[in-house]
């Protein structure tokens, strides 16, 4: 036999969730590593491609001094007690170390030797603004060389 109490009351306590499960915290390690694995590359190529710009710039700034001091001494060389712009050593932009690999009278051709994190990458450009990029190392990724352009962009072609 059953019987009832009247003032019996039954409670029912129900707890919130408090924290996360560890497949929820599974899966936004997942999302997290995906979203790295593609931005971290890219990311590290534009802050790259930001600093190859240090060469061009460079060698173009040179190339402007070099032809003024053509037009005052007629003659790339050294003339008058004057000696050309490039023969100045130290002369570095950025991350690149700017030199003349090549100088007479009437032609020169300017290089841009990456040092550091772009290192792999030398630009040249001559006094008839030919211009060109060699790549080594891990640098050499970036693209084919031999056309007459400078590649400031992975995958680049002239």
């Amino acid at each position: 036999m059953f019987t009832t109490l009247p003032n019996l009351r039954l409670t029912v306590r129900v707890h919130a969730q408090r924290g996360f499960t560890l497949i929820e915290v599974m899966i936004v390690v997942a999302i997290v590593a995906i979203l790295a694995a593609i931005a971290i590359p890219s990311y590290r190529d534009y802050i790259l491609r930001g600093r190859l710009v240090d060469a061009t710039n460079g060698l173009s700034t040179l190339r402007a001094d070099m032809e003024r001091y053509f037009q005052d001494n007629r003659k790339y060389t050294a003339a008058n007690g004057f000696t050309p712009p490039c023969v100045a050593p130290g002369r570095t932009v950025g991350d690149f170390a700017i030199t003349c690999t090549s100088l007479t009278d009437v032609d020169y051709t300017l290089t841009a030797t990456g040092t550091g994190t772009t290192n792999g990458f030398a630009f040249t450009l001559t006094q008839q603004d030919t211009r060109s990029t060699t790549l080594t190392g891990p640098a050499a990724s970036w693209g084919t060389t031999g056309s007459p352009c400078w590649l400031l962009k992975r995958g680049q072609t002239c």
